[in-house]
C-alpha cells in the first residue's frame, strides 16, 4: 500500500526524496531546491536560478523569476528564454519526477504559447514524467503558470546517453 501525499511533503512519505545531482535547499526560496547561480557566462546562466521540487509521484515543479532581460520587443517573456527553461525544467524536473540518474539529452521539445509571460512574476512550470523505457527514452507532458494562469504547454522527450560529451554517435556507436 502506497502511502498519503500531504500538502506539506508532496512526495512518498515510503519513498527517499528524488533530487537532481549536486542540488541542494535554496537558501532564497524555502521549500524549493537549486544548484545555486549557473557560472557566469554560461548559456544556461541567463535563466536565472532554476528552483525545482517534487510534487507527488512522477510530477515536478520548476521556477523561474523573468528579468527584463528575458524580455522581447513586445515587453512579454522571449520565446528563446521560455523554452531555456522548458528544456531545463526536463532535466531538473524530471529528475525530482522520478527519472533515473545519469546523463541526458534532449531529443525533442515541443512549446505551444497559450498566453503571454509577464516579466517580474514566477514562471511555473509543471512537470510530468510520462514514461521511461529500459532503452533510455523518457517522456514528459507539461505547462507553465503564472498567477494561476497556463503561459505554455510543452512536450519533451530525453535519451540518456552512455559517453557525455563524447563526439554525436548514437548510444550503439553510429555516428548520427
Amino acid at each position: 500500500m502506497r502511502s498519503a501525499f500531504t500538502p506539506t511533503n508532496p512526495t512518498r512519505m515510503d519513498a527517499p526524496l528524488k533530487l537532481p545531482n549536486g542540488a541542494t535547499e535554496d537558501p532564497d526560496n524555502p521549500g524549493w531546491y537549486s544548484w545555486g547561480d549557473f557560472p557566469r557566462g554560461s548559456f544556461a546562466a541567463q535563466t536565472g536560478r532554476l528552483l525545482f521540487k517534487p510534487d507527488g509521484e512522477g510530477r515536478a515543479l520548476t521556477r523561474m523569476i523573468p528579468t527584463e532581460a528575458h524580455m522581447n520587443m513586445g515587453g512579454s517573456i522571449h520565446g528563446g528564454a521560455v523554452m531555456s527553461f522548458i528544456d531545463m525544467s526536463l532535466f531538473a524536473g524530471g529528475r525530482c519526477a522520478g527519472m533515473a540518474e545519469g546523463h541526458y539529452v534532449t531529443l525533442d521539445c515541443h512549446t505551444r504559447f497559450v498566453a503571454r509571460g509577464r516579466v517580474g512574476v514566477p514562471l511555473d512550470g509543471h512537470v510530468r514524467l510520462l514514461k521511461q523505457t529500459r532503452g533510455g527514452l523518457v517522456f514528459f507532458e507539461g505547462h507553465c503558470e503564472q498567477d494561476g494562469e497556463i503561459c505554455y504547454a510543452f512536450t519533451g522527450t530525453l535519451k540518456r546517453v552512455t559517453r557525455p560529451n563524447a563526439p554525436a554517435m548514437d548510444d550503439d556507436g553510429a555516428r548520427s
